[in-house]
């Protein structure tokens, strides 16, 4: 469940950025803000993203295992 969560966050962070910085363009053009969410969401997208690339390398060696176990009963 968590994984589904961090792969949700790994396309919504981005858009919620750009929705940021726009916000930020318009509000207050002279003072950006917005480089302190984003160093924020850019933290948590890149622990993200290890939890899905964990979660895909450990799919990926059950799936070897799994093959290499029916190889061998034939």
């Amino acid at each position: 469940m968590k994984t589904l969560r961090a792969l949700k966050f790994l396309v919504v962070g981005p858009l919620l950025l750009v929705l940021l910085f726009f916000v930020n363009l318009l509000t207050s053009p002279g003072h950006w803000w917005v480089q302190w969410p984003a160093f924020g969401i850019a933290v948590l997208w890149v622990l993200s993203l290890l939890r899905v690339l964990w979660a895909i390398i450990l799919m990926g060696g059950l799936a070897a295992f799994a093959a290499y176990v029916m190889k061998q009963r034939g």
